[in-house]
């Protein structure tokens, strides 16, 4: 099976999207809800639905069910690799087809997309989900408050 990422790229970039989101979102006791994750991402639930399962067997985010469920990490942000989520993407769906075929792109076009695999590999090997939360935090966005209200009268 060829790794392919560029032409699959929207499947790893949607899994990481999700990971991202729920470590933004989650702490402590709060998760994050498929309804309340699809209105930010602007995707349908029922799209999220097979990656939220997907992440979870691979033990990427924890769900947890019920009225109140929702899913966080799975681990630590600083011990998920970028490319974990990538890949959990990559493998949840069916491998695309294209019809390309001839010598310029057997030659030449399919090495240059290992090429291509290669590199965006090497990064998102190198780089954590909380690395993605601290370019986050420099970018201005802030998490918000994941603290009960405590109402004392």
């Amino acid at each position: 099976m060829r790794n392919m990422l560029l032409t699959r790229r929207d499947r790893g970039m949607v899994a990481l999207a999700i990971v991202l989101d729920v470590a933004f979102h989650s702490g402590g006791e709060t998760v994050v809800n498929a309804a309340e994750l699809a209105e930010r991402t602007g995707m349908a639930r029922r799209t999220l639905e097979p990656l939220l399962q997907a992440l979870s067997r691979e033990r990427l985010l924890d769900s947890t069910r019920g009225p109140h469920g929702g899913y966080r990490l799975g681990r630590p942000a600083r011990l998920i690799k970028v490319s974990e989520a990538i890949t959990v993407g990559l493998n949840s769906l069916e491998e695309s087809v294209h019809d390309l075929s001839g010598q310029l792109h057997r030659m030449v076009i399919e090495p240059l997309w290992g090429e291509f695999d290669a590199a965006l590999l090497a990064l998102a090997e190198s780089l954590t989900i909380e690395d993605l939360l601290k370019r986050a935090a420099k970018a201005g966005l802030r998490k918000p408050v994941t603290e009960p209200l405590n109402f004392v009268i």
